[in-house]
C-alpha cells in the first residue's frame, strides 16, 4: 500500500559538503547545484531515486525518509564562485532534489545559494514543485535585476486527485499555479514543466492542453514537457504504484518499457500533442526587469 510518509518519519542528516558546484555533461547547462540529497516529495516517477544507491539506501521503500542537508552550501558556493578562472555562465538548481522541499523552511540553504549567485551575477535556472519558493520573492526579484534567471514549476496534471497519487506530498496543482502567477506578477521569468508525461494517465491531448493553457493564464512565459523514463530503482517504484493504483495499465507499460525509455514513436506522438497545445496558447511574458547597476568590484573582498 502506498502511504505518504509523515514529516516525523523523515530523518535529516546535516552534512558538510566539499563542493557545491557540480560539472554537468550532455545537458543544456554546464553546472548544477543541489542543496539537499534525497527529497521528501516521494514522487513515484522520480528519476533521482537511483541516487540513494550511492549511500546504500533503498530508493524504492526508503526514498523520502532520509534527507541530507548540505548545511555549509552557501559558504562553499561563495568560495567556489570567487576562484580564478572562467566565469560560471549558468547554473541549474534542483536537478536531483527539490530545492524548496519542506525542510528548506528551516535550513534556508536554497535562499543562501540564491543570494550568493545573485552577488556574483551568475545566470540561474531553478526547478521546483513547491510553493515555498514564494518566500524568496525578495531575493528572486533582486536577482532578476542583476542577472538572467528563470524559474520552472513542475505541473504534470491539473487533476488534484491524480497529482496526490503521483506526488503524495507536493502542493496541489492549484497552489502551484498561484506560485506561477505571483512570480510572474513580480516580473520574474517563470514557466511550467509538464513533466513527466505519464502514459495512459496524463498524455491525452485534452490534459496536455489544459495544463499549458492554465500555465499561460497564470502568467507563465513558457512551457515544456518530458516523457516518463523508467531507469533503475525508479522502474521498481513506479510499477509498485501501478500494481496498486492502476493495474489495468501494467501490461501496457511492460510492453512499452523494455528499457529506460519509451518507444521513440510514442515520444514523437507526445511531442506532437504538446506542440499542438502550445500552438493554440498565447504566452504573455512579464515585462523584463533590467539592471543598470554597475559591477561590484569588491564582490568577494
Amino acid at each position: 500500500m502506498i502511504v505518504a510518509r509523515r514529516s516525523a518519519d523523515i530523518h535529516v542528516h546535516e552534512i558538510a559538503a566539499k563542493s557545491i558546484l557540480n560539472r554537468v555533461q550532455g545537458m543544456p547547462f554546464e553546472w548544477s547545484i543541489n542543496p539537499y540529497a534525497g527529497c521528501a516529495h516521494q514522487c513515484v516517477f522520480c528519476y533521482a531515486r537511483a541516487t540513494h544507491a550511492y549511500r546504500e539506501l533503498d530508493g524504492v521503500t526508503a526514498w523520502g525518509s532520509e534527507i541530507f542537508a548540505k548545511v555549509n552550501a552557501p559558504a562553499v558556493l561563495r568560495r567556489e564562485l570567487a576562484r580564478p578562472g572562467p566565469r560560471i555562465r549558468e547554473v541549474a538548481i534542483g536537478t536531483a532534489t527539490d530545492p524548496y522541499q519542506a525542510i528548506e523552511g528551516k535550513y534556508r540553504l536554497t535562499r543562501g545559494i540564491l543570494i550568493e549567485l545573485s552577488r556574483a551575477r551568475t545566470p540561474m535556472h531553478l526547478i521546483t514543485r513547491s510553493g515555498l519558493i514564494l518566500r524568496d520573492l525578495d531575493v528572486l526579484t533582486e536577482f532578476a535585476a542583476r542577472a538572467e534567471i528563470s524559474i520552472c514549476v513542475s505541473l504534470p496534471t491539473l487533476d488534484a486527485a491524480l497529482a496526490r497519487e503521483l506526488e503524495p506530498t507536493v502542493a496541489p496543482p492549484a497552489k502551484r499555479l498561484i506560485a506561477v502567477r505571483r512570480l510572474a506578477q513580480a516580473g520574474i521569468r517563470v514557466g511550467v514543466a509538464v513533466a513527466p508525461v505519464i502514459p495512459g494517465l496524463t498524455d491525452d491531448p485534452a490534459t496536455l492542453t489544459a495544463v499549458v493553457r492554465a500555465a499561460a493564464e497564470a502568467g507563465a512565459s513558457f512551457a515544456w514537457h518530458s516523457v516518463l523514463n523508467l531507469g533503475d530503482v525508479t522502474r521498481d517504484a513506479f510499477f509498485a504504484y501501478l500494481d496498486e493504483r492502476h493495474p489495468e495499465l501494467v501490461r501496457r507499460y511492460r510492453a512499452m518499457y523494455h528499457s529506460k525509455y519509451p518507444p521513440a514513436a510514442y515520444a514523437r506522438d507526445v511531442s506532437a500533442r504538446f506542440t499542438g497545445a502550445a500552438a493554440t496558447t498565447e504566452f504573455r511574458p512579464p515585462a523584463r526587469i533590467m539592471s543598470e547597476a554597475s559591477p561590484e568590484l569588491t564582490l568577494f573582498a
